[in-house]
Protein backbone atom coordinates (compact mmCIF):
# COMPACT_ATOMS: atom_id res chain seq x y z
CA UNK A 1 0.00 0.00 0.00
CA UNK A 2 1.19 3.47 -0.86
CA UNK A 3 -0.26 6.87 -0.12
CA UNK A 4 0.11 9.32 -2.97
CA UNK A 5 -0.89 12.94 -3.31
CA UNK A 6 -2.23 14.03 -6.68
CA UNK A 7 -2.86 17.64 -7.66
CA UNK A 8 -6.06 17.44 -9.70
CA UNK A 9 -7.91 20.55 -10.83
CA UNK A 10 -5.80 22.62 -8.43
CA UNK A 11 -6.84 20.51 -5.43
CA UNK A 12 -4.60 18.01 -3.63
CA UNK A 13 -6.06 14.53 -3.16
CA UNK A 14 -4.35 11.91 -1.00
CA UNK A 15 -5.15 8.43 -2.24
CA UNK A 16 -4.12 4.96 -1.15
CA UNK A 17 -3.13 2.51 -3.87
CA UNK A 18 -1.95 -1.07 -3.75
CA UNK A 19 0.14 -0.56 -6.89
CA UNK A 20 1.70 2.72 -8.05
CA UNK A 21 1.59 1.25 -11.56
CA UNK A 22 -2.21 1.50 -11.57
CA UNK A 23 -3.42 3.62 -14.52
CA UNK A 24 -4.06 7.25 -13.65
CA UNK A 25 -7.51 6.85 -15.25
CA UNK A 26 -8.68 4.47 -12.52
CA UNK A 27 -7.21 6.62 -9.75
CA UNK A 28 -9.10 9.65 -11.09
CA UNK A 29 -12.39 7.79 -11.51
CA UNK A 30 -12.40 5.33 -8.63
CA UNK A 31 -10.28 6.96 -5.93
CA UNK A 32 -10.66 10.70 -6.55
CA UNK A 33 -14.27 10.37 -7.75
CA UNK A 34 -13.97 12.43 -10.94
CA UNK A 35 -15.83 10.36 -13.53
CA UNK A 36 -15.78 12.80 -16.45
CA UNK A 37 -12.63 11.14 -17.79
CA UNK A 38 -13.83 8.09 -19.71
CA UNK A 39 -12.42 4.64 -20.41
CA UNK A 40 -12.41 3.83 -24.11
CA UNK A 41 -9.91 1.38 -25.54
CA UNK A 42 -7.38 1.02 -22.72
CA UNK A 43 -4.45 0.94 -25.16
CA UNK A 44 -3.82 4.65 -25.75
CA UNK A 45 -5.51 4.85 -29.14
CA UNK A 46 -8.99 6.40 -28.82
CA UNK A 47 -8.23 9.32 -26.49
CA UNK A 48 -11.45 9.15 -24.44
CA UNK A 49 -9.28 9.15 -21.31
CA UNK A 50 -7.27 12.27 -22.21
CA UNK A 51 -6.46 14.69 -19.39
CA UNK A 52 -3.97 17.52 -19.20
CA UNK A 53 -0.75 16.84 -17.32
CA UNK A 54 1.22 20.02 -16.80
CA UNK A 55 -0.98 21.58 -19.47
CA UNK A 56 -0.35 18.98 -22.16
CA UNK A 57 -2.64 16.14 -23.31
CA UNK A 58 -1.93 12.76 -21.77
CA UNK A 59 -3.88 9.54 -22.20
CA UNK A 60 -4.56 8.56 -18.60
CA UNK A 61 -5.17 4.88 -19.41
CA UNK A 62 -1.46 4.48 -20.15
CA UNK A 63 0.07 6.72 -17.48
CA UNK A 64 0.70 5.12 -14.13
CA UNK A 65 -0.52 6.98 -11.08
CA UNK A 66 2.95 7.01 -9.54
CA UNK A 67 4.22 9.07 -12.49
CA UNK A 68 1.50 11.67 -11.90
CA UNK A 69 2.71 12.62 -8.42
CA UNK A 70 4.11 16.15 -8.38
CA UNK A 71 2.41 17.11 -11.63
CA UNK A 72 -0.61 19.32 -12.26
CA UNK A 73 -3.50 17.26 -13.63
CA UNK A 74 -6.57 18.83 -15.20
CA UNK A 75 -9.65 16.76 -15.97
CA UNK A 76 -12.77 17.84 -17.84
CA UNK A 77 -14.28 18.84 -14.48
CA UNK A 78 -11.46 21.37 -14.02
CA UNK A 79 -11.38 22.81 -17.54
CA UNK A 80 -13.81 25.54 -16.47
CA UNK A 81 -16.40 25.88 -13.75
CA UNK A 82 -19.08 27.25 -16.05
CA UNK A 83 -18.33 25.87 -19.54
CA UNK A 84 -16.58 29.10 -20.48
CA UNK A 85 -13.39 27.58 -21.89
CA UNK A 86 -13.24 28.55 -25.60
CA UNK A 87 -13.31 24.88 -26.66
CA UNK A 88 -16.45 24.24 -24.61
CA UNK A 89 -18.09 27.36 -26.03
CA UNK A 90 -17.25 26.20 -29.58
CA UNK A 91 -18.52 22.66 -28.85
CA UNK A 92 -21.84 23.99 -27.60
CA UNK A 93 -22.22 26.53 -30.43
CA UNK A 94 -21.58 23.84 -33.06
CA UNK A 95 -23.59 21.10 -31.33
CA UNK A 96 -20.60 18.76 -31.50
CA UNK A 97 -21.54 15.93 -29.10
CA UNK A 98 -23.73 13.08 -30.19
CA UNK A 99 -23.38 10.22 -27.70
CA UNK A 100 -20.78 12.24 -25.79
CA UNK A 101 -18.52 9.37 -24.67
CA UNK A 102 -15.39 10.71 -26.36
CA UNK A 103 -16.12 14.38 -25.80
CA UNK A 104 -14.33 14.95 -22.49
CA UNK A 105 -11.13 13.49 -23.92
CA UNK A 106 -11.65 15.35 -27.19
CA UNK A 107 -12.08 18.67 -25.37
CA UNK A 108 -8.98 18.03 -23.26
CA UNK A 109 -6.94 17.29 -26.41
CA UNK A 110 -8.21 20.50 -28.01
CA UNK A 111 -7.40 22.47 -24.83
CA UNK A 112 -3.91 20.97 -24.83
CA UNK A 113 -3.41 21.94 -28.48
CA UNK A 114 -4.53 25.46 -27.61
CA UNK A 115 -2.07 25.50 -24.67
CA UNK A 116 0.67 24.59 -27.15
CA UNK A 117 -0.23 27.63 -29.25
CA UNK A 118 -2.30 25.96 -31.95
CA UNK A 119 -5.36 27.74 -33.30
CA UNK A 120 -8.04 27.10 -35.90
CA UNK A 121 -7.41 24.39 -38.46
CA UNK A 122 -4.02 23.49 -36.96
CA UNK A 123 -5.86 22.15 -33.89
CA UNK A 124 -7.66 19.63 -36.10
CA UNK A 125 -4.27 18.27 -37.21
CA UNK A 126 -3.09 17.94 -33.60
CA UNK A 127 -6.10 16.10 -32.20
CA UNK A 128 -6.03 12.38 -32.96
CA UNK A 129 -8.92 11.26 -30.74
CA UNK A 130 -11.48 8.83 -32.11
CA UNK A 131 -15.22 9.57 -32.20
CA UNK A 132 -17.25 6.47 -33.02
CA UNK A 133 -20.35 8.59 -33.69
CA UNK A 134 -18.48 10.34 -36.47
CA UNK A 135 -19.03 13.96 -35.45
CA UNK A 136 -15.73 14.91 -37.11
CA UNK A 137 -17.24 17.57 -39.37
CA UNK A 138 -18.72 19.38 -36.38
CA UNK A 139 -15.45 18.93 -34.48
CA UNK A 140 -13.56 20.42 -37.43
CA UNK A 141 -15.96 23.36 -37.62
CA UNK A 142 -15.71 23.99 -33.88
CA UNK A 143 -11.90 23.85 -33.94
CA UNK A 144 -11.67 26.10 -36.98
CA UNK A 145 -13.48 28.79 -34.99
CA UNK A 146 -10.95 28.70 -32.14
Amino acid sequence: MAQLTLNVNQTNYTITVTDTGMPLLWALRDLVGLTGTKYGCGIEICGACTVLVNGQPQKSCDMDVGSAVGKSITTIEGLSANRSHPAQVAWIANQVPQCGWCQSGMLMSVAGAMNAGHHGASIVNEVQNVCVCGTYQRIKTACTNL
